[in-house]
């Protein structure tokens, strides 16, 4: 495989768009130790963010109201003007201070060794299960997945891909997908199952004498060697058809084979110099080539299933499994489907679900690094972190990206990485469900149980909103655990490649965030009622974690619609804006991006607004309501997703008006407001043409004025199929007693609850 030529074929490739990132180079496992002055800085920025919000205070707002217009109009004005600001600056200020926390945790973290770390665990009995929830997944984006899972350097791992798909699809392609997807795991094992017999017998071998010479210590070397020829020859047989196929060949492939290599050569030498190695250091050795190539992977599907939630989520989709787990079930036949009934393991036809000390739950467009199990776990396993649930690495973005509006969505997710490590440093973490390694009796201290037709539904993860992993956070900690991510780049994940699939995660990540609060102050009096501190720190950037997106974005839709007294506007407001635009523009230039991009990451915020607002009018909504909404998944197609009607007129809108604005006020003489007007005219603007595209906008506006037009054609053979249902089937009679009564397993909470409400009500 010539590497030159693959990563010259992604750079120049003719998918690319002009402006996107030619650079394929990930960003280093290790952060860069950051300076003194980057250190100092900040500090400096926290401190002037402070003190020009002070002194706009003092100097503008109250003067305004003793020296300005004495009327109501004004004041609600200057009322509403400062609130606006306070809400942005105070955001701006959490920013600075997580990043303070991150470059603190970058300057102090050493890395562990990793004899120390095959030491440890050559004496370890710890266990992982890998959780893949997947649906209508491209199959080599799953395959990916699941190899970098199965060749972690870990003792004992347990892959296990959860297929979310319908189980029994109509459509020719949907089925030959369905059985592509179920394949992969098997194929991987058939893969893998080569280079693990030979190490196990090779390993065994040594077990028996333990000898160490010369002789024994070539035979390991070339061991390693075969194993790096092995793995070479798998990804020779890849194909790289983009940025994150090249990630993987490199990254994850070639990478293995080049630190096998390294060891080849390392115990060749120590041959050469005469050096006398350990036999326990030998046996470790061989003990990693076994752990490599030792992984069972499977698959299951909940939905086969009647017994098991069918909520529309990820979350349920975990649940379902991790609620299996140490149990043996048989199956049994109904109307409504299988059953799974819980059983004797020896009952002739039981279905085992081992049980895990660790979880490791992964998106199924995720990518690890080889030793992430091994860092991670061993970081649980360290005294003193025996309360810590959850530890991961967020994800940083695939480099390389063929289109601008996924190079600069790759930016703001390798941003958010370092916010989220400067919140660990004050004990602020939240879990980000791409990755993540959990201990298993943590989410049964959480788990929520309920019957719910007949059957025990169990919730570890809280599907109530669409962060899953935001509640849970929440919930661990209100059950006094912790949560902490680990300070390297060890998972990868991909980031949307056009706008309309970037409009589902956006709007899905607003969404929820107002409907946790409660929780977090529940925690807070907890907390206080026992006599413990609860640090400002924490409370505040959790706070800001959960609602920043719903202040921000109404904010700024008043910033842009209302025409505040230009009086309102001073040179103090810029000044407290600009140590964070300033530090985020360093962020990016440190992430391997340029200083101006913080320009295009403001207009492109201003393309997300209502995507942004949509989100927080969901959770708004769900609060009056109490209706669950939808689980909304990003899609993950080769094919361009078109972006609604609404998020594009908005944008649209958000142009002509600051153009109106901008030219009111420069007929006024209000440079102030006209300046900002035509900032914001200019930037989102750009950010219509760069990230969404103009040829992209006029055909997704073409489709969303025409789509009414269209009528969705039924499919006949499923027509068919219902037909055939509506005939009087014995068995839904002896089982449910009456068929026209029969309730669809998604309804039946909702009339348990009732029925608990109404029993509650008559006693």
């Amino acid at each position: 495989m010539n590497l030159q030529t693959l990563r010259d074929k992604i750079r120049f490739s003719k998918k690319r768009q002009l402006g996107s990132e030619k650079k394929v180079d990930p960003l280093p496992v290790l952060h860069a130790k950051p300076s003194t002055f980057q250190l100092a800085f900040n500090r400096v920025a926290i401190v002037l963010t402070v003190l020009f919000w002070i002194s706009y205070i003092l100097s503008i707002f109250l003067k305004q109201l003793v020296d300005g217009p004495q009327n109501y109009n004004f004041t609600v004005e200057a009322f509403g003007y400062t609130a606006v600001m306070t809400f942005l600056t105070f955001s701006a200020l959490m920013y600075l201070i997580a990043r303070q926390g991150a470059y603190e945790r970058f300057s102090k973290h050493t890395r562990v060794p990793r004899a120390v770390l095959e030491k440890h665990f050559s004496q370890s009995t710890s266990d992982v299960t890998v959780l893949i929830p997947s649906y209508n997944e491209e199959v080599s984006v799953v395959k990916k997945t699941m190899m970098s899972a199965a060749l972690q350097e870990f003792p004992k791992k347990r892959v296990v891909l959860l297929i979310d798909d319908n189980p029994n699809p109509i459509e020719e392609s949907a089925i030959e997908k369905l059985n592509a997807t179920r394949a992969i795991a098997n194929d991987i094992q058939q893969v893998l199952s080569i280079p693990k017999r030979r190490f196990q017998r090779a390993f065994n071998s040594f077990k028996q004498n333990k000898k160490v010479s010369n002789e024994s210590t070539l035979t390991l070397a070339n061991h390693y060697k075969w194993a790096a020829n092995y793995i070479s020859e798998i990804a020779s047989k890849e194909s790289v058809e983009d940025h994150v196929d090249l990630f993987f060949v490199e990254q994850v492939l070639l990478d293995l084979a080049q630190d096998f290599r390294l060891i080849h050569k390392a115990l060749q030498l120590s041959v050469q110099d005469k050096a006398q190695i350990s036999p326990e250091r030998i046996q470790e050795l061989y003990q990693r080539l076994v752990w490599i190539f030792s992984a069972e992977l499977t698959y299951f599907e909940r939905k086969k299933y009647a017994s098991l939630s069918k909520e529309f989520n990820k979350a349920m989709n975990l649940n379902s499994y991790i609620g299996l787990m140490g149990g043996s079930y048989v199956e049994e036949d109904s109307p409504d489907g299988k059953l799974l009934i819980q059983s004797n393991p020896q009952t002739k036809g039981s279905i085992s679900f081992p049980d895990s000390e660790f979880l490791l739950t992964l998106d199924a467009d995720s990518i690890l690094l080889k030793d992430y199990c091994l860092r991670l776990i061993y970081l649980l396993q360290q005294s003193g972190n025996e309360r810590v649930a959850v530890t991961q690495t967020p994800y940083s973005s695939y480099r390389g990206a063929f289109s601008r509006i996924e190079r600069l969505s790759g930016a703001t997710t390798d941003i958010q990485h370092i916010i989220h490590q400067g919140m660990t440093r004050f004990g602020a973490t939240f879990w980000v469900g791409a990755n993540a390694v959990i201990r298993k009796i943590a989410l049964d201290d959480i788990v929520e149980k309920e019957n719910i037709g007949g059957f025990e539904i169990k919730r570890y993860v809280q599907d109530r909103t669409v962060i899953e992993d935001t509640e849970s956070s929440v919930d661990l900690i209100l059950s006094n655990w912790q949560l902490v991510n680990y300070p390297e780049r060890l998972s990868y994940s991909a980031t949307p490649p056009d706008f309309g699939s970037l409009i589902i995660q956006r709007r899905r990540w607003a969404n929820g965030g107002l409907l946790i609060l409660p929780k977090l102050f529940t925690y807070i009096r907890k907390r206080k009622s026992k006599n413990l501190i609860v640090p400002w720190s924490e409370v505040l950037l959790r706070i800001n974690y959960m609602a920043s997106i719903a202040w921000a974005s109404f904010g700024l839709v008043f910033l842009l619609a209302y025409p505040f007294d230009g009086q309102l506007l001073s040179t103090l407001v810029l000044l407290t804006a600009v140590p964070y635009f300033i530090s985020m523009a360093i962020d990016l230039k440190y992430c391997g991006y340029r200083y101006s991009d913080i320009l295009n990451i403001y207009g492109f915020n201003l393309i997300l607004l209502p995507v942004n607002l949509a989100g927080v009018l969901k959770s708004l909504e769900q609060a009056v309501t109490g209706k669950k909404i939808p689980f909304a998944r990003t899609p993950k197609v080769k094919n361009r997703t078109a972006a609604s009607l609404q998020y594009l007129l908005i944008p649209l809108i958000i142009v002509l008006f600051s153009s109106y604005i901008t030219y009111i006020n420069y007929l006024k003489g209000n440079w102030g407001n006209a300046t900002y007007a035509g900032f914001n005219m200019v930037l989102a603007s750009w950010a219509i043409f760069a990230y969404i595209g103009f040829f992209n906008f006029i055909e997704d506006m073409w489709i969303g004025l025409t789509s009414w037009l269209y009528v969705e054609t039924k499919n006949q053979q499923k027509e068919s199929v219902n037909k055939t249902k509506q005939k009087i089937d014995w068995q839904s009679v002896l089982y449910h007693g009456n068929p026209d009564q029969k309730v669809p397993h998604s309804k039946t909470k909702e009339l348990v609850t009732n029925d608990k409400k109404l029993i509650k009500s008559t006693k």
